[in-house]
């Protein structure tokens, strides 16, 4: 059962509101002095305040209630007020609303409209609630990641990101081969760090190839080593990325660029451990992790014919997918904090430009024009026509920092859901917040902070937590 406050000096009113209250299984409890109210707060749990603006008999100024409200503000700052004014104390009511106050009625009080606001409020305030709550698991949650893992510097707020660190922890120890997909720029090659850190060969060696990078004719070379004249220009033997990542992990990036020779070989190794130089006879016998990464639909390349199917499976004992930053939008923000040099800052603008942004280079992209920009700013903080995209920044609300995607169906991403959107996804849904927000193509924190901007209650929501 929710718990109202009552400060006011006149018992009648105490004894009036404790009853309209009652009847709608809302407690209260009831003062006569601002020293008395503020000592309940102080030793009370409270959803509510309804104070008077006067209590002394020689003025009607209203000051004492203004400073009443002042002292709730700074001990409570998010703790919800209603005023109740004489036509006399108006104008000093409305500028507290300005200041923070919740709402204001006057006196004599209308019961519907009382009742009304303070219903919204205390859906208000038990949205907020669950907000927060919402947030301390995760945060819980990430920092338990980060003290049990070592993410080699990962950078995450999202919980798509940390899904995949998660799991990306959970299989670290295991020996089987890990294939890791996800665009271009999206950090595939800080995951594969990740996995051998957290391996039990992590005291071996990391050795990566990007196979996209080199010629199909050298990359048998690049894989296994040459003799010395085992081809033109070999002038002397060379070991190959499995010798020099024996005793630890080999990360083959963008893996579906393998021409069908490489291929062969690699799944060869994979299968017995063992391969030989190119221009030698002795085979040799390594124990390597091997952990790959693309961009490519690989199972669209076996369908044409040009990887194989036998290799996928081999290379493809588990699967992480990192998504594109556009759909971890909750990392935009801090990761572009964390590549701010040191005496830079964001502006709420620059903020709600890089929200408004889809991102298609990933992190990639987000890196380089922050450092850009970092470079142009003529000052300590960083505007939004710094950064250099298309994207204004009047296009995100400014409520929307933090939130996730927001922004205008013209960058190129989805439209901000209005609260006709976002009323229609809840009915759709049941009042399941969780599956509203996925309708929405939001992150459920995303959902409640929407919910909040738009006075939407929770009432009828069900499985948001």
């Amino acid at each position: 059962m929710p718990t109202i406050l009552v400060i006011d000096d006149n018992p009648a009113v105490a004894t009036a509101l404790e009853t309209l209250f009652s009847l709608h299984d809302i407690a209260t409890r009831a003062a006569t002095t601002p020293e008395d109210g503020l000592a309940i707060l102080a030793r009370e749990p409270v959803d509510l305040v309804v104070q008077d603006m006067n209590f002394r008999a020689d003025t009607t100024s209203g000051e004492e209630g203004a400073a009443l409200f002042a002292r709730i503000r700074e001990a409570h700052p998010d703790l919800p007020v209603i005023l109740l004014t004489a036509w006399t104390h108006l104008e000093a009511a409305v500028g507290l609303v300005r200041a923070g106050a919740a709402d204001y009625l006057a006196k004599p009080w209308d019961d519907r409209k009382l009742l009304a606001s303070v219903n919204n409020l205390l859906e208000l305030a038990e949205t907020r609630r669950a907000l927060a709550q919402a947030q301390g698991r995760e945060q819980r949650r990430r920092d338990a990641l980060e003290r049990d893992l070592d993410l080699r510097g990962f950078v995450f707020a999202d919980a798509a990101s940390e899904r995949v660190l998660a799991l990306a922890g959970q299989v670290a120890r295991s020996e089987l081969p890990v294939l890791v997909t996800g665009p271009n720029g999206a950090g595939k090659e800080k995951i594969a760090e990740i996995l051998h850190a957290n391996s039990a060969v992590r005291n071996g060696p990391f050795v990566a190839l990007n196979c996209g990078a080199i010629p199909a004719d050298l990359i048998e070379a690049e894989l296994f080593g040459a003799e010395a004249g085992a081809y033109t220009g070999a002038s002397k033997s060379r070991e190959g990325k499995f010798e020099a990542a024996d005793g630890g992990t080999l990360f083959l990036d963008e893996v579906g660029t393998l021409p069908p020779a490489g291929q062969v070989k690699l799944l060869r190794v994979l299968e017995t451990g063992r391969f030989q130089r190119l221009g030698s006879n002795r085979e040799q016998q390594v124990k390597v992790r091997v952990v790959s990464a693309t961009n490519a639909d690989l199972p669209a390349l076996i369908r044409a014919g040009q990887f194989r199917e036998d290799l996928y499976y081999r290379l493809n004992a588990i699967e992480l997918r990192l998504p594109p930053l556009a759909e971890r939008p909750d990392d935009i923000l801090p990761l572009a904090r964390h590549f701010l040099p040191d005496g830079k800052r964001l502006s709420d603008g620059a903020s709600r430009a890089l929200l408004a942004h889809r991102w298609p280079g990933n992190v990639r992209e987000l890196r380089n024009a922050v450092q850009r920009a970092a470079l142009l700013a003529r000052g300590a903080e960083i505007a939004a026509a710094d950064l250099g995209l298309p994207e204004a920044a009047a296009a995100v609300p400014a409520g929307a920092i933090g939130d996730g995607p927001g922004g205008d169906a013209g960058a190129g991403g989805p439209a901000e859901p209005d609260r006709a959107a976002i009323l229609d996804a809840l009915e759709r849904n049941g009042g399941v917040l969780a599956a509203a927000a996925a309708d929405l193509g939001l992150s459920r924190q995303a959902l409640y902070r929407r919910m909040e901007r738009h006075g939407i209650t929770r009432s009828g929501a069900a499985g948001a937590d």
